[in-house]
C-alpha cells in the first residue's frame, strides 16, 4: 500500500522509524544478555550432571554397602518422612521468569533416623542420597531456566528479525518515497513560480 507523499506523513514515518530502531536495539541487547544468561546455566548444567552421575553412583554402591552390612535398609528407610520441602519461587532475567527452587537439606550432623538401629555404612549412604537431592534440586532449577531461556531468546531474535528485515527497510523506503515526491513537487512549484515570474516581467 503505497502512503500519500505530505510532510504530515514524512514526519510520522520518521518517527516510527525511530521506534522500530530503538524497538531493535532493545530487542538485539534483551537476546544477548539472555543468550550470556543461557551460556552460563549450560555451563553449570554441564558439571551439575557430571557431578549428579558420580554422586548417584556412590550413593547406589553406598546402599548397597548399608544392606549388606545390615540386611535390607527398608525398614528404616520408611521411616523417613515424605519429602515435601521443596519451595518454588522465580527470578526475572529482561522479562523472563526463571524458577529458583530450594529444599530444606537436613544437616549431615543431625540425621533423621535412630542411629543406634544403623550403622556407618548406612550414614554414608544418607550422607550420599542427601547430596544427590541437592544436586537434583539445583539441576532441575538450571535445567528448567535453560529451557525457558531458549524459548525466549528464539521468541526475541523472531522480534528483532520482522524490524529489522521488514518494518524498518519498509519506514525507509516511504521515507525516500516522500522525500522524492516532495522534492519533485518543490521542483514543479520553483519551475511554475518561475515561469509565471517571466510571463509578468514581460
Amino acid at each position: 500500500m503505497q502512503i500519500f507523499p505530505t510532510k504530515g506523513n514524512l514526519i510520522r514515518v520518521k518517527r516510527q522509524l525511530k521506534q522500530a530502531q530503538l524497538g531493535y536495539e532493545l530487542m538485539d541487547r534483551k537476546r544477548n544478555i539472555l543468550v550470556r544468561e543461557m551460556v552460563a546455566l549450560t555451563d553449570e548444567a554441564k558439571a551439575l550432571r557430571s557431578s549428579f552421575d558420580s554422586t548417584y553412583s556412590e550413593a547406589y554402591k553406598a546402599l548397597a554397602r548399608a544392606n549388606i552390612t545390615m540386611g535390607v535398609v527398608s525398614d528404616v528407610a520408611e521411616s523417613f518422612p515424605v519429602e515435601d520441602s521443596l519451595h518454588l519461587s522465580v527470578r526475572s532475567v529482561m522479562g523472563v521468569e526463571l524458577p529458583k527452587i530450594s529444599a530444606d537439606i537436613q544437616p549431615s550432623d543431625s540425621p533423621i533416623y535412630p542411629m543406634r538401629s544403623t550403622n556407618s555404612a548406612f550414614d554414608n549412604a544418607y550422607l550420599c542420597f542427601n547430596k544427590v537431592k541437592e544436586i537434583t534440586v539445583r539441576l532441575a532449577e538450571v535445567e528448567n531456566s535453560i529451557y525457558r531461556l531458549a524459548i525466549a531468546i528464539k521468541k526475541t531474535q523472531k522480534r528483532a528479525n520482522a524490524l529489522k528485515n521488514i518494518m524498518i527497510p519498509k519506514f525507509n523506503e516511504q521515507i525516500r518515497f516522500i522525500t522524492n515526491a516532495l522534492d519533485e513537487k518543490e521542483r514543479e512549484e520553483f519551475s511554475r513560480q518561475k515561469v509565471i515570474k517571466k510571463r509578468k516581467s514581460g
